[in-house]
């Protein structure tokens, strides 16, 4: 019987390379900390703005598009010193600040003396919203349908209906019109558009700049209503998705009691995110809100503890995550 080679040892490990790890890795990269690896399943580093075609990143005076940024972050991790790998799925906890991986290059064991869960969150699928019917092709979350657009280039169809009127959910719709398809109707069970009104309670240290963002975001709202001509039904549920081999249509239902059926080849839930904590539950790590967890030398931050966050506000919490994880490290562990 073979033995297991020894884990190897590393300062800090980040997992998960968005906006929030790759910021953590930079500034504990920055400060000496030693070797700082960022592991990350997907191919490419930078997290869901990689797939973001449109614009709202970086700064007013230095927009950028997704992509753009995902580079700005990822190269920025790597000059201070970070070292992102790719390709590379954490599987398990094999001890307090020890995880077992698997990569292009095998499986391996990892030791930290700090760990910094940067995984993210995502938007529920159809089945986790409990929309019944069949289980035809042509239906997508806003990252599913992004990633076959922007990344792969697939065809999605010719009519969808976008359940949600957040900014995500606009953003969903230009990315459907990108590919070519007509958007027949934006459905949310809201009386009105969100525009990231939630956002601005959530981050009250930076409430006048969120309430900007919403200004802007609402604007941007009315502005693709306006310009794109996009119905928008609210106070109505989809309640059934109907076809069978492709979809054909969805049954709504309006607050007062009205159904009516859509039809269209394409539905893209957006919104309605949830933390990808599956790592932190396998080890019954307990969250807060701020980046220290339950067990000592392991941190979290950005939408991990903030689901649906902004890329920048990500960003920023990791920046203050590394502040903590470096005076884990000053004070001896």
């Amino acid at each position: 019987m073979t033995a297991q080679p020894p884990p190897r040892r590393v300062d800090v490990l980040v997992v998960g390379a968005g906006p929030a790890g790759l910021a953590t890795a930079a500034r504990i990269a920055a400060a000496g900390a030693g070797r700082v690896e960022v592991l990350e399943r997907e191919t490419q580093a930078g997290g869901v703005p990689r797939h973001c075609a449109h614009g709202g990143f970086g700064t007013w005076t230095h927009p950028l598009t997704g992509p753009g940024y995902a580079r700005l972050l990822t190269e920025a991790a790597t000059r201070a010193g970070a070292v992102p790998r790719t390709g590379v799925t954490v599987l398990d906890w094999a001890g307090p600040r020890t995880l077992t991986t698997v990569g292009p290059q095998g499986p391996e064991t990892i030791e930290a003396r700090a760990v910094v869960l940067a995984t993210g969150s995502r938007e529920r699928p159809r089945a986790a919203r409990l929309v019944p019917g069949t289980r035809p092709a042509g239906v997508y979350t806003t990252g599913e349908l992004q990633q076959a657009v922007h990344l792969f280039g697939q065809s999605i169809g010719t009519r969808a209906v976008v359940v949600g009127a957040e900014s995500v959910s606009y953003a969903a719709a230009g990315t459907v019109r990108a590919a070519g398809a007509e958007v027949v109707a934006l459905v949310t069970d809201h009386p009105s558009a969100q525009a990231d009104q939630l956002r601005v309670r959530v981050d009250q240290l930076r409430v006048r700049v969120d309430q900007l963002r919403v200004r802007a975001d609402q604007f941007r709202v009315r502005a693709a209503r306006l310009r794109h001509r996009v119905p928008l039904l609210t106070d109505t549920t989809v309640t059934e998705l109907l076809g069978h081999g492709r979809l054909s249509g969805v049954r709504v239902r309006h607050r007062d009691g009205r159904t009516a059926t859509l039809a269209c080849d394409t539905v893209v839930f957006t919104g309605d995110f949830v933390a990808a904590d599956e790592l932190a539950r396998q080890s019954a790590i307990t969250l807060g809100t701020g980046p220290d967890t339950s067990r000592p030398g392991v941190f979290a931050t950005g939408a991990l503890l903030h689901p649906g966050q902004r890329a920048r506000a990500a960003r920023r919490a990791g920046t203050e995550a590394a502040g903590a994880v470096l005076k884990w490290l000053e004070a001896g562990e």
